[in-house]
């Protein structure tokens, strides 16, 4: 039996009185697409949090690969294999596309400060390499003709998809990604689609997803977990967790019972 890459048991994250996450369980196993959806407050960025470090579980146990997450700190996560865009865009507008997805790459450099400096052989195959992966990263995402613009002056949909670039460009084994439909209109939905169904099929990463475009869920997921109030209410398949009486009232809709 295949083992899963991320584990959580018995998950809990508590702000003060609030319980955000409640006993949360669920495994991602490689080469999936693994989507949480649920209504707004139900956990699911928290849960994302948690797994980025960002915040420590309050309660329960994370695993990734195996072995305990709980005493890696939120800097140590990418050199683990695990990338992650936010629901607010975070990138360095002030930068080019070039110079921000090739700072996402900086994570697998191991020059010296020295090597750097006096730009040895040894900084100059790591640069020229870093190049290279990152070139690719922007002929995957069609940036091509955005590379030397500042990501500052961009559009919304190019920077959602620059953050993507940057992401991919720590070359994750693990792809968080926080609402990536979010602000983009249905072209670069569609888009979306295709670039997520080929990062696992192309590219081997394995993706968790919260979502709230189910349209997208339906077109993308091997998996879906829903959440409300912190709680996990279903798991199954897109389909399974669409119809699921608890899921429909919750978050899909009473119009949404067939």
């Amino acid at each position: 039996m295949t083992q899963p890459l991320l584990r959580a048991q018995n998950l809990s994250r508590q702000f003060g009185g609030l319980l955000a996450v409640d006993n949360v369980s669920f495994d991602v196993f490689p080469g999936e697409v693994l989507t949480l959806i649920g209504p707004n407050g139900a956990g699911k960025s928290t849960v994302f949090n948690v797994i980025s470090r960002i915040y420590p579980q309050t309660a329960g146990r994370l695993e990734y690969r195996g072995k305990d997450l709980s005493s890696v700190a939120a800097h140590e996560i990418a050199w683990r294999g695990i990338a992650r865009t936010f629901q607010n865009i975070e990138l360095f507008e002030h930068a080019t596309v070039l110079n921000n997805l090739l700072i996402g790459h900086h994570i697998h450099s191991r020059t010296s400060l020295i090597g750097d400096l006096l730009f040895l052989p040894s900084s100059r195959h790591q640069e020229v390499r870093a190049r290279e992966h990152v070139e690719a990263v922007i002929d995957f995402l069609g940036l091509q003709k955005f590379r030397d613009s500042m990501v500052g002056g961009l559009p919304y949909g190019v920077r959602k998809v620059v953050e993507l670039g940057r992401a991919l460009s720590m070359r994750p084994e693990l792809l968080l990604l926080d609402e990536p439909s979010s602000g983009l209109n249905p072209e670069e939905t569609d888009e979306l689609v295709y670039w997520i169904r080929d990062i696992v099929s192309e590219m081997g990463t394995t993706i968790m997803m919260v979502e709230h475009d189910m349209s997208l869920v339906l077109r993308v997921s091997s998996r879906v977990v829903a959440m409300n109030q912190g709680r996990v209410i279903a798991v199954g398949s897109p389909e399974e967790v669409q119809r699921h009486p608890e899921v429909v009232q919750a978050y899909l809709g009473a119009e949404e019972v067939k």
